[in-house]
């Protein structure tokens, strides 16, 4: 059966563009929308399974035509975003009125590559299909203004959280980590698959939203309980120790590994510096298996390790390839990690 596609983007070239790259594919019925506006009205004439969404337009912009789409008639969307900090922090506005996903463009708000984006809009629109469209996701933020994390305390850190996400992964990092208390005693790292400029503003926004401080890992720094360590995008993040101390620090992308930030390598690092009895590694949302090798090594050597389950996830790739390596002590739906984690942090 065909997938009914909606694009919509201001600009003519990325229409076509963006049309060519599906007109590819055999299984895509497309239809064009040349702003927010017309993206509603067609919402409702020709009933997408999916939409491209552009967030700068004229007449009726991104967001607002998001926010209509969702009390009008739900349905996945899958945001453009310029590769920017201002793109970013629209795209997660966007993630919160329940936008599925988002891709960003690779040159900017015009784009004359987007066949470097291909392979990941095909992808996610594709899994699109299959999601659960959830217009509800918008939270209130908390009242104080997120500031820059003071430096950790010189604490014993006595385990690590990891946390390896992908596709879907703002609103399901979300859900969890803002389920975390405050005296919460473990460390926690993030590998959240995200470009360059989309990491900072998106801890600053969960920093806002948690009751731990949340920080993107820009330079070497100090895990201490308390704390949530967000992976820089563009990067990938490691464990290490200095001086006694474990510390988490970003290095450049590894070309060994497909994904970045890749979840593999911090796993793999963080087991080299800890026994795998004071890790537990979480799996969650994504399309791929970044991390199932490392997290079934840490169950292997005795940690323990949650797969979050398929009535839960957006795209259960990731999980399900812990899962069938048997890397998994527990499957919970995500509504279930957090609890499982403050039950497993005072054992």
């Amino acid at each position: 059966m065909a997938i009914k596609l909606l694009i919509v983007d201001d600009s003519a070239l990325m229409r076509r563009q963006l049309t060519q790259l599906f007109d590819q594919e055999d299984d895509f019925t497309i239809r064009l929308a040349r702003n927010g506006r017309e993206a509603v009205e067609m919402n409702l004439e020709f009933k997408p399974d999916v939409i491209t969404l552009d967030i700068n337009m004229p007449e009726m912009d991104g967001l607002t035509a998001l926010s209509h789409i969702m009390s009008s008639r739900p349905t996945a969307v899958i945001m453009v975003s310029s590769l920017t900090e201002k793109g970013a922090l629209a795209t997660f506005e966007a993630l919160a009125l329940g936008a599925f996903d988002y891709v960003a463009k690779p040159d900017g708000t015009i784009s004359l590559s987007v066949e470097a984006i291909k392979a990941e809009l095909i992808g996610k629109v594709r899994a699109a299909t299959r999601a659960r469209v959830n217009p509800a996701r918008l939270r209130a933020e908390r009242s104080r203004t997120p500031t820059p994390a003071p430096a950790p305390p010189p604490t014993e850190v006595t385990g690590l959280v990891l946390i390896g996400v992908s596709t879907g992964g703002p609103g399901t990092l979300e859900n969890i980590l803002t389920r975390l208390p405050p005296d919460f005693p473990l460390p926690v790292i993030v590998a959240q698959h995200m470009p360059p400029f989309f990491t900072g503003p998106f801890a600053n926004r969960m920093n806002g939203l948690c009751e731990l401080t949340v920080v993107e890992v820009t330079r070497p720094m100090p895990v201490s309980p308390g704390y949530i360590y967000i992976a820089r995008g563009g990067a990938d993040t490691t464990v290490t120790r200095r001086d006694g101390r474990l510390m988490v620090l970003p290095r450049p992308e590894s070309a060994r590994h497909l994904w970045h930030p890749s979840v593999e390598l911090l796993g793999r690092s963080a087991l080299q510096q800890c026994e795998a009895r004071h890790l537990v590694g979480v799996m969650l949302t994504g399309m791929g298996h970044d991390g199932s090798d490392a997290f079934a090594e840490i169950r292997q050597q005795g940690g323990r390790t949650i797969a979050e389950s398929e009535e839960s996830a957006i795209v259960f790739g990731m999980p399900r390839e812990l899962i069938e390596r048997g890397g998994a002590s527990l499957v919970l739906p995500m509504e279930k990690i957090a609890n499982q984690l403050i039950s497993w942090s005072r054992v």
